[in-house]
C-alpha cells in the first residue's frame, strides 16, 4: 500500500487553495504522509467561492465549492495535484438546538484522475451570533465564544451583505469596543450583531477540525482498491441488519459497509465495521419492542 502511495505522489508539488492560513495544519500532514511539497498560490481569492459573513453566497454545495477552489489553484499554477478545504456550520439535522461543524479536505489529481475527500464532523464549535445593544453585551458573547483567541465579527444587521457594514477579524478588547461603537452609532435602531469569525486563521477550534479532516483524507488515500490498487477505495453505502445476540433477529444497526472504486468500479462488502458481530438485545425490535 505504501509503495502505491509513494509511486503516485512522492516528489510532486501540490497546490493548496487557501488564503486563510490552513496550510499551518494541512501542509505538515500531507508533506509527511505523501512525500509531496505543498505550495499556496498568492494570487488566489477563495472568498470568490463564498464567505461565512455572507457577502458572497457559496458556489454550489460544500463539496462543489471545495472542488472549484482546488481547480482554480491548479489553473493558476499549472500544477496537476490540488487540495482545498471547505467548512460548513449550522444546526444539526437531528438535534436542531446544537451547532455542528463539517469540514472537508479535498484532493484532486489530474494526472491520475483521482478525487478523494477527507471529512470531520463535530459538535465542538463556537459558531453562533447575537443581537447586541451595548459593548457589555458584545463582550459577554465574545468571551463565551473564546475571545480573544477566537476572532469576532461585528455587523450592522444579521442579513447585511455590504462590506462597509461588517468588521471582521476582531481580536482585541479595544478593537471590539470600537467596532461595536461604530455600528451602534452609525446605523439605525441602536443595535448591532456580533458573531464568531469562522475563518480558519481566526478560529483555532475550526483549525482542529480541519486537521482531523486532513488525517481522514490520508486514511482514505491509503485505502487502495483490491483490484486495481487505486487510492481512495471509498465507502459508498452501508447495510443494516446486525443480528440480535439473543434471538438472531435483524436489527437496525449496521451489519456491513460497501466500498467502491471510482476508477474500475470494483465493490467490496466489509462485515461488522464497528467490531461487533451481534447487537445488544436492547436494540432489537423483537426482544425490546
Amino acid at each position: 500500500m505504501r509503495e502505491v502511495i509513494h509511486t503516485i505522489f512522492h516528489g510532486r508539488t501540490g497546490v493548496l487553495a487557501t488564503m486563510h492560513e490552513k496550510e499551518k495544519v494541512i501542509a505538515p500532514i500531507l508533506e509527511r504522509e505523501l512525500g509531496i511539497k505543498l505550495m499556496v498560490p498568492t494570487n488566489l481569492n477563495t472568498d470568490n467561492f463564498g464567505t461565512f459573513t455572507r457577502e458572497v453566497i457559496r458556489t454550489g454545495n460544500q463539496l462543489e465549492a471545495a472542488r472549484l477552489k482546488a481547480k482554480e489553484g491548479l489553473q493558476l499554477t499549472g500544477e496537476k495535484l490540488g487540495f482545498s478545504s471547505e467548512g460548513s456550520f449550522g444546526p444539526h439535522p437531528a438535534i436542531p438546538i446544537a451547532a455542528v461543524n463539517v469540514e472537508l479536505v479535498l484532493l484532486i489529481d489530474l494526472e491520475n484522475d483521482l478525487e478523494i475527500v477527507g471529512e470531520s464532523t463535530s459538535f465542538e464549535t463556537n459558531f453562533g451570533h447575537r443581537r447586541i445593544n451595548s459593548f457589555e453585551e458584545a463582550y459577554e458573547f465574545a468571551v463565551g465564544a473564546g475571545f480573544p483567541e477566537h476572532g469576532m465579527v461585528v455587523r450592522s444587521s444579521e442579513t447585511t451583505e455590504k462590506e462597509e457594514e461588517i468588521i471582521k477579524g476582531i481580536t482585541t478588547k479595544k478593537g471590539l469596543k470600537e467596532a461595536v461603537r461604530l455600528m451602534l452609532n452609525q446605523f439605525p435602531f441602536n443595535q448591532a450583531f456580533i458573531e464568531a469569525d469562522m475563518r480558519a486563521m481566526y478560529n483555532p477550534t475550526r483549525m482542529k477540525q480541519i486537521e482531523k479532516a486532513t488525517h481522514d483524507l490520508i486514511k482514505n488515500i491509503n485505502n487502495v482498491c483490491p483490484n486495481c490498487a487505486t487510492p481512495g477505495f471509498k465507502l459508498t453505502d452501508q447495510k443494516k441488519g446486525l443480528p440480535c445476540m439473543d434471538c438472531g433477529f435483524p436489527t437496525d444497526l449496521v451489519r456491513s459497509h460497501i466500498y467502491t472504486c471510482r476508477k474500475c468500479g470494483e465493490t467490496e462488502e466489509k462485515l461488522f465495521p464497528h467490531g461487533k458481530e451481534k447487537a445488544d438485545p436492547s436494540q432489537c425490535m423483537f426482544c425490546n419492542p
